[in-house]
């Protein structure tokens, strides 16, 4: 019976192959895109899930109070973990990890990079780094040891099987030995590293620096006992800090591991909720949305042939078939064809997901063999078929079989009433997200092109190290000689991300109840000119502004100039709060703001300090105009590996690094331009189909208005009309929500776009021409028919 059942199902849609193939093709876009979303949900869902402990895991963070807000900051104390082990009851353990960009690695005759991690031993107990070499318990017993990935393993020793006890030279300065092979650390992890040293290495090194309470460098982690609270030990943190350091207003406290990734954002001190789970929760509901298009084109052209199975269902009831007998068979169809569209979604999905991984930065995997997956996928078919194919199913079981074995003509009200619908709602779905790709990409430009306050193009960033500072003089005089360097400068820091910052300042006026953070940045002479900032009073570093024990030049940005006063601020002096040696930082220039961090935002003041060449990482160096940049890298690395032959040459251009710091917005920008481009085209399939019913419906109709003199144009036009009408209404319904979704969008951003009218007009032609062009096919393969054929009797 099932067999017979099977054969008559697939026989009913061969004989409507056409539209079988127009449900089967547009469910099947939809379910892979909400597939690879879906995928793509779940790894952001999974971040840091390998971790068996993460519902016990917390990262300290710090509320600072400043004269106008509230900054939250992820840096903490050195000390503050081993306190915080010995005087909270309720702490199992606590991490401290401090990270680096990169290390010089040795081995033989080879040098390299590797990203380094300086952590403490209970690392590997408080996280789930498996071992494949070695143990957790002996991993850092020698100080001057290090714990590797498999994959930095192959990448230092090749193919080499056991490298325990192994050694290698770092920065060319100190042997470490290879003490531990771990995993790799999937990629949906909080913390990342190639290898990993003792923190003790970090703490010898900047003891001074390290023991006091004042100064945040590190990320500190925290393991709780069972059912210990963190509100418990939050009301403990609250006066943590000030109890040990009377001078600092940092308030700590814990932040879950459940939100490390996905609720990272802080307003005023306070936690939003927002972060990249808002990026989850959009691509969710597209993904629905899409599905949601593709349901709603199956019942449009399932609904839209009743007339053609009208016969068929008067037959069966007449032969006994019930209702529910009918109901049965064409919710097996539906969801049959859902079963073939999935299939063919799955193929999708696997051709797809090469460039989908490209475009997200992610390796995604569809495995089929996950039973989370599998079970998904069976899932969403079943909801398509059985959503898909409900109405339809209830429509057609309902025909009267007296009426249709008479001949008469149905009544379709009910039915094109509900097409009509379902068309207005397919593409108003379209047009809000055509809206809403517009407006991103203007909001991502917008910003893109704001004033910076420094020149980003041309400008190259090199790794530096003590061996290539020692020789910086000569490494400059040789590529400007070159002719191809305007100018090159060294800092302490990569500008464009951020810095250090102190709220330890005071000058002459300042209250003693203010609190303002200012950033600051080591570089060298010529550094304002390498980066593109303007002298605006005073003067540039010079050779001879080198600290003193009294005395430092620095230059300040116009920003804290104005927050010393409505004087010219050249010549003003500045001092560290609660110096006693009588240091004084003396102000020889002021330069223009620029933007830093946040892109979106009013950069914090800033002051520069001159600093000695070895506690410099980054050179900057800028292009001349019309410069040949694969020439000049050339040239750069030729004259760097003169002076500094062990050390790799690597750089990175800071446009570059412009452009990666949008990576979520452009992400979107992206998503939104494929989402709006298949909803356009599966809203296109089932107007492409309504449009032959119509055509087909209205055969007899055709044929005698061209023997009465229509023109094909006129004709055109007749079964154009009523579904432009549809996109019409469509654009009215769209517009207003566009509006709205856009503009708490772009609430979430500081600087922003104004929504401008031409978007919705821009969107609602592009709509009307793409449905225009998919009507028009049917319409004048209609209109150029032989009227003999369509009036020819049956």
């Amino acid at each position: 019976m099932l067999k017979t059942y099977f054969k008559t199902t697939l026989r009913n849609l061969w004989k409507n192959k056409e539209y079988s193939f127009l449900n089967i093709f547009g469910l099947a876009i939809g379910i892979a895109c909400a597939g690879l979303i879906f995928l793509w949900v779940e790894n952001e869902l999974n971040w840091d899930q390998f971790n068996t402990k993460k519902d016990s895991l917390y990262r300290i963070r710090e509320n600072q109070k400043y004269d106008t807000y509230v900054a939250t900051f992820g840096s903490t104390p050195a000390p503050m973990a081993p306190a915080m082990q010995q005087n909270i009851p309720g702490v199992a353990n606590t991490c401290r990890i401090i990270g680096y960009n990169t290390k010089l690695i040795t081995i033989g005759n080879r040098s390299m990079y590797a990203f380094p991690n300086f952590a403490d031993a209970s690392l590997f107990n408080m996280f789930t780094f498996p071992f494949v070499q070695g143990n957790a318990k002996t991993a850092f017993s020698q100080l001057y040891s290090m714990v590797v990935t498999e994959s930095t393993a192959k990448k230092f020793f090749g193919d080499e099987k056991n490298i325990i006890g192994k050694t290698v030279r770092v920065d060319n300065k100190q042997d470490y030995v290879i003490s531990g092979v771990i995993k790799d650390i999937p990629k949906n992890s909080t913390i990342q590293f190639e290898w990993v040293a003792p923190f003790q290495i970090w703490y010898n090194e900047n003891k001074s620096w390290a023991q006091n309470w004042g100064n945040n460098d590190l990320d500190t982690y925290v393991e709780l006992k069972p059912n210990v609270s963190a509100a418990s030990v939050n009301k403990i943190l609250y006066n943590f800090i000030q109890q040990r350091e009377p001078k600092s207003n940092a308030r700590p406290f814990l932040w879950s591991a459940h939100d490390w990734h996905l609720r990272d954002e802080f307003d005023n001190g306070v936690q939003t909720g927002g972060g990249q789970i808002e990026y989850v929760h959009l691509f969710s509901i597209i993904a629905w949305i899409i599905l949601l298009i593709a349901c709603i084109n199956f019942m449009n052209l399932a609904t839209a042939r009743s007339e053609k199975r009208a016969r068929e269902v008067g037959v069966r009831k007449v032969l006994g078939a019930g209702k529910r007998n009918l109901v049965f068979q064409f919710i097996g169809e539906s969801v049959l064809m859902a079963v073939l569209s999935a299939i063919l979604a799955v193929i999708i999905i696997a051709l797809a997901l090469p460039a989908f991984d490209l475009l997200v930065q992610k390796d995604l995997v569809l495995g089929l063999t996950n039973p989370l997956h599998l079970t998904a996928l069976v899932a969403i078919t079943l909801i398509c078929g059985l959503i898909a194919g409900s109405y339809p199913s209830l429509y057609l079981s309902s025909f009267n079989p007296a009426f249709v074995l008479k001949g008469l003509k149905l009544k379709d009200s009910s039915a094109s009433f509900i097409r009509k619908g379902l068309v207005v709602l397919q593409f108003s779905i379209s047009i809000i997200l055509i809206i809403s790709t517009i407006v991103i990409y203007q909001q991502i430009q917008h910003v893109k092109n704001r004033n910076l306050g420094f020149n980003k193009n041309n400008l190259l960033e090199v790794n530096t190290n003590n061996e290539f500072n020692k020789n910086f003089g000569i490494i400059k005089q040789d590529l400007l000689n070159s002719g191809l360097i305007d100018n090159l400068a060294l800092s302490d820091y990569t500008t464009l991300y951020g810095g250090n910052n102190t709220d330890g300042l005071t000058w002459e006026g300042k209250s003693a109840n203010s609190k303002v953070l200012i950033s600051n940045r080591g570089v060298s002479p010529g550094f304002m000119n390498t980066y593109g900032l303007k002298i605006l009073e005073g003067r540039d570093f010079v050779i001879t502004d080198s600290i003193t024990s009294k005395k430092q030049n620095i230059l300040i940005t116009q920003s804290l100039e104005k927050l010393m006063g409505k004087e010219n601020a050249v010549g003003k002096t500045m001092r560290w709060d609660g110096d006693t040696s009588g240091t004084v930082l003396n102000i020889v220039g002021v330069v223009n703001d620029f933007v830093y961090g946040d892109m979106y935002g009013k950069p914090d003041p800033v002051f520069f300090y001159f600093p000695e060449y070895k506690n410099t990482s980054e050179m900057y160096v800028r292009l001349k105009p019309a410069t040949d940049v694969e020439a000049a890298i050339k040239k750069i690395e030729a004259v760097i590996k003169k002076d500094n032959p062990s050390y790799p040459f690597t750089y990175q251009f800071t446009d570059d690094q412009f452009n990666k710091m949008f990576f979520n917005e452009t992400l979107i920008s992206k998503l939104s331009k494929v989402f709006a481009a298949l909803a356009i085209i599966i809203s296109c399939l089932g107007l492409f189909g309504l449009a032959a019913f119509t055509a087909e419906r209205r055969t007899k109709e055709i044929g005698i208005r061209k023997v009465l003199g229509a023109s094909v144009s006129g004709i055109t036009t007749l079964l154009s009309k009523d579904f432009l009408q549809l996109v019409i209404i469509s654009c009215i319904v769209s517009f207003p929500v566009a509006w709205w979704a856009m503009h708490n969008w772009l609430q979430n951003y500081k600087y922003r776009i104004e929504i401008s009218w031409w978007i919705f007009l821009a969107a609602g032609i592009s709509a009307i021409l793409i449905a225009l062009i998919t009507i028009s096919f049917q319409s004048v393969k209609a209109a150029i028919a032989n009227p003999v054929k369509s009036l020819r009797t049956e």
